[in-house]
């Protein structure tokens, strides 16, 4: 059943890089919502995946011209979700006012196809506060599928201190596990971390190890940021999360990372390394109890350097989200 969530039915989601779409259409997962996403010579597009005849996926079919062909009868709906074609009908025979599936806003921006299955407030999905940078460098990463609620898979994005037990070796060291205190703040309409300093062995494939200082980002429920600045030098790096709650079991994670070094690094260094990293999150948050993430700060015990996932909580609960939450 479609997750009646009065937040997210409203954000725009990414439900697949635009390289993936080609001529045919595909299926897709939104809020346990089925959606056929498909191409045309006027755009992208997402209807309901499914034909009102006889109930099959009009992702089985094939777009034609401007639109999409349904794959047991024929049916032909536009854009908009109307059927404009029913071959078995006798010519001149009017189509019925009821031959029609649900439209969803869909577009692509930023690398990414998205959907919303309601009523955005904004017009093109926001990447951070800032947007992403013309002078860096970016390597798009993913998909991963996550078998856990979206919530659960955005807070441990944003847990600084499961990086020296979860990453060991890569992202910290166990020996150096104290956080600085730091303060979360409300920023362009973001939440935003002080800086918080982090020893790191091998923060990003390379193979060198740094002082790091992280500052995290919120700005949706859904969508995070981090900022790693390497002490001792101008070298800037940004990942961007974007989770996509197919049903309330299960996530897409998108990541967008973007540097103002090593220009001349291939793209499979980061990308490798991140799969990695994404590889070991996983045992963690797919065997996380309660599987849905608590709002009730009383539910857990929470400390100090716990303060950015206190805010994310709140920000749940005072937006009125509750997929993936309890």
């Amino acid at each position: 059943m479609p997750v009646l969530d009065p937040v997210l039915v409203n954000e725009w989601h990414p439900v697949m890089f635009s390289s993936r779409l080609e001529d045919r259409p595909l299926q897709v997962e939104l809020l346990g919502e089925r959606v056929v996403v498909f191409r045309t010579s006027r755009g992208v597009h997402a209807l309901k995946d499914l034909c009102i005849h006889r109930g099959v996926p009009l992702s089985l079919g094939k777009v034609r011209g401007d639109e999409i062909v349904c794959a047991y009868h024929g049916w032909t709906y536009d854009a908009c979700g109307t059927c404009t074609l029913i071959p078995s009908l006798p010519r001149g025979t009017a189509i019925p006012s009821k031959a029609k599936t649900s439209s969803y806003r869909c577009q692509e921006a930023h690398g990414l196809v998205w959907v919303s299955l309601g009523e955005p407030d904004k017009d093109v999905p926001a990447i951070g506060t800032r947007g992403l940078l013309a002078d860096y460098a970016q390597v798009f990463m993913g998909p991963y599928e996550v078998a856990a609620a979206g919530p659960r898979v955005v807070e441990n994005f944003l847990d600084v201190s499961h990086l020296m037990y979860v990453h060991e070796g890569m992202l910290g060291d166990s020996e150096f596990s104290e956080i600085n205190d730091y303060r979360v703040h409300e920023t362009d309409g973001a939440l935003r971390t002080d800086e918080i300093e982090v020893y790191q062995p091998d923060p990003d494939g390379r193979g060198v190890g740094v002082n790091t200082f992280y500052t995290y980002e919120i700005y949706h429920p859904m969508s995070v940021s981090l900022t790693k600045r390497i002490e001792g030098s101008d070298d800037v790096f940004h990942l961007y999360l974007f989770v996509t709650p197919q049903n309330e079991e299960k996530s897409i994670a998108f990541m967008i990372m973007e540097r103002n070094y090593a220009f001349d690094e291939p793209d499979e260094t980061f990308v490798s390394f991140q799969d990695i990293l994404l590889e070991q999150d996983r045992l963690i948050v797919e065997n996380q109890k309660p599987e849905l993430l608590p709002l009730d700060l009383q539910a857990e015990l929470h400390l100090k350097c716990d303060r950015l996932s206190i805010a994310y909580r709140k920000l749940l609960s005072r937006a009125g989200v509750s997929f993936g939450t309890a």
